[in-house]
């Protein structure tokens, strides 16, 4: 090979060299950019110099556990930032219901002090009217965050939907590039990487590389969400356990729609919004219905036993929701469940999901998971867990149900009487008459809620439940944040851009390319030379 040909292979090493110096100082701050390096050999004809490739700094095992770390951190965010709004409705000092609760127990002992008294009774349906409609917005803004997650799952959906689409496309388009010119296509990649990255954010994904380069992406139970150039859409469906509540369906390749259970995602804002509706939000809503529907009982139950002051006994003083079932949409029985609450002591705060076997019925607390079997009374009824459930229509054995006993019983918690008057202080027509209202104050103390707490212990236990729990969340997103960024520092050390690297580099081709444009110039003034010996 003639000196002219040798300076220009390095010429042309030179030139790629600059070029990727330089783009990698521009997408310094572009997102899922890996530096570029040039790999160079010696000419295999035994002259000159080539590119062997360009090669993109990037760690395949780093970005996994990046992935996996960022997927942690946005279930953790999500989770956080909806505890954090019901820690600060049920901790506010002057919204709470611990205060009211204590101010209509308060006026319930003036009464008893003054049973006859106008201002007493007042006072009494005033703080009952307060509490009731705390009660009822409490319930409301609980049951508006179950919207709320409603709605950010079916666009948690809708994105890693649009998400799966593009990484099926730069497959295609990476395969077609790839045949074309022999060559990686680094910005190719690296948008599909990128891809990749921000779905580990949505869902908890699994990464395969295929033969030919291509991912096949999957998520956490191992159904395949992209396949080489085909993605498979997620599905946002109305659950066929409860019709108020948005859950994650997959589409087989006949069409049938199969629904995920909601523990089944644990990574990824997804994730974090179903934990969340889980663990925190439906526990919140049964601990307040099932003080609310308690306290409602248990009041109406001692007000009825006394007399008003117009000789009366006395009436229902609250009413409250009443619970509720749901038919699973896939049943084939056509059986309907009646729910009634008769045993307030052994009542939980918990919903219920049934199964008939074909005899007997296996009931499963939805938030321990404890199973038991209920057998049918003489009547066909189900006792259990302070519920008696009627059985109307025949169910057909695997037939589900799901029974909410306490859930929404605040919404409706609210004052039946309106004349002072029908208030039953007493116990017989005699006006001057406390006891009976002497029994409705030791209601406060008395441990009725679950058979072991009084009103104000429940409610503090609700408090404090939701307070550990989000401490608990941020304990472990602050710990999660600097994994994650442990991990961002390793992954920018191997694959990012350094500035200063790079400024020397340029410098270091730019002298690289002097030299061989030298050599060339050289090699055309010994050509000029023998060209004018030869004349």
């Amino acid at each position: 090979m003639s000196i002219l040909n040798t300076g220009i292979t390095g010429l042309n090493a030179a030139q790629t060299a600059l070029y990727a110096t330089s783009n990698n100082i521009a997408n310094v701050y572009t997102p899922g950019f890996n530096r570029e390096v040039v790999v160079l050999g010696e000419a295999k004809n035994s002259g000159g110099v080539q590119v062997n490739a360009v090669n993109r700094q990037f760690n395949s095992f780093i970005a996994d556990r990046l992935n996996s770390a960022n997927g942690n951190l946005s279930s953790l965010q999500a989770y956080k930032s909806q505890a954090g709004q019901i820690d600060n409705l049920l901790a506010d000092p002057d919204a709470g219901l611990a205060p009211l609760m204590q101010r209509f127990f308060g006026a319930i002992g003036d009464l008893a002090g003054s049973p006859a008294e106008p201002a007493a009774r007042e006072g009494v349906l005033g703080n009952a009217n307060s509490m009731a409609a705390q009660f009822r917005s409490f319930d409301s803004y609980l049951y508006d965050m179950q919207r709320t997650v409603n709605g950010s799952v079916e666009l948690e959906v809708s994105q890693i939907n649009d998400i799966a689409g593009q990484i099926a496309m730069l497959n295609k388009e990476i395969a077609s590039s790839a045949a074309a010119t022999g060559q990686a296509p680094n910005g190719l990649l690296n948008q599909r990487d990128q891809y990749v990255a921000e779905l580990s954010t949505k869902i908890d994904v699994r990464v395969n590389i295929q033969d030919g380069g291509a991912y096949s992406v999957s998520i956490g139970n191992g159904q395949p969400l992209v396949s080489g150039e085909n993605s498979f859409q997620l599905e946002a469906v109305q659950s066929s356990s409860d019709p108020e509540r948005i859950v994650v369906g997959y589409r087989d390749a006949v069409g049938n729609l199969m629904e995920f259970r909601e523990d089944q995602f644990k990574g990824g804002a997804l994730g974090g919004l179903m934990s969340f509706r889980r663990e925190n939000l439906d526990k919140v809503q049964g601990q307040l219905g099932q003080l609310a529907i308690t306290m409602a009982q248990a009041f109406n139950e001692q007000h009825q036993s006394g007399v008003d002051l117009n000789g009366d006994a006395g009436a229902a003083f609250f009413s409250i929701g009443a619970p509720t079932s749901y038919t699973n949409t896939n049943n084939s029985g056509d059986a309907v469940l009646d729910v009634a609450v008769n045993d307030l002591s052994n009542l939980t705060s918990s919903s219920w999901d049934l199964t008939f076997n074909g005899t007997d019925w296996q009931a499963t607390q939805r938030d321990t998971g404890r199973r038991t079997t209920i057998s049918p009374d003489a009547d066909g009824n189900l006792n259990f867990a302070g519920m008696q459930i009627s059985v109307a229509g025949n169910p057909a054995e695997g037939d589900r149900f799901r029974v909410n006993p306490v859930q929404r019983a605040a919404r409706d918690f609210a004052v039946q009487i309106d004349d002072i008057a029908q208030i039953a202080a007493a116990t017989s027509a005699d006006s001057g008459d406390n006891r009976n209202a002497l029994a409705l104050q030791d209601l406060q103390t008395s441990r009725l809620v679950g058979g072991n707490a009084n009103f104000a212990q429940a409610y503090g236990a609700i408090v404090s439940d939701s307070g550990n729990r989000n401490a608990v969340v941020n304990a472990n997103l602050a710990a999660q944040q600097g994994l994650t960024e442990q991990l961002q520092a390793l992954q920018q050390s191997e694959s990012g851009v350094n500035l200063d690297e790079e400024a020397a580099n340029l410098i270091r081709y730019q002298q690289y390319y002097q030299a061989n444009a030298k050599v060339i110039e050289a090699g055309m003034t010994v050509l000029e030379t023998i060209l004018s010996i030869a004349r």
